[in-house]
């Protein structure tokens, strides 16, 4: 694929990582859940906004990927929003399939460290 330039309105905004990242919240647009996080560089939320594929940067490949490419679980992203601070995207997707790389629908579903005080303890 071609290097796609991100608009230089919004890349001056972005308050990037050392390795010139940004995190990603990916959220289920039909649910509201907290799906993943990923991170993206400028070019990734270039291709995602030009697309509306989520696009990320890789960091144990050192290299893009669609969400969904291969496993055929893919992300088609509805909103784009950047904090106030400019430092974390989110993406608000319509997920098809398990959003994370072990297949499970959220990679939040693994470990509650704090449960909510208002459901019964048992």
């Amino acid at each position: 694929m071609e290097p796609m330039s991100l608009d230089p309105a919004i890349a001056s905004r972005l308050k990037r990582n050392d390795a010139g990242l940004v995190p990603a919240v990916v959220q289920e647009r039909s649910t509201g859940a907290v799906l993943m996080m990923a991170w993206m560089d400028d070019e990734a939320l270039a291709r995602t906004l030009a697309t509306r594929r989520a696009t990320y940067w890789s960091r144990s490949r050192r290299q893009y990927w669609v969400k969904g490419e291969t496993s055929g679980h893919t992300q088609h992203v509805r909103q784009v929003r950047l904090d106030c601070d400019g430092d974390t995207i989110l993406l608000v997707v319509d997920q098809t399939g398990g959003a994370c790389h072990t297949g499970d629908h959220t990679c939040f579903d693994a470990d509650l460290l704090l449960p909510d005080d208002t459901e019964e303890t048992r």
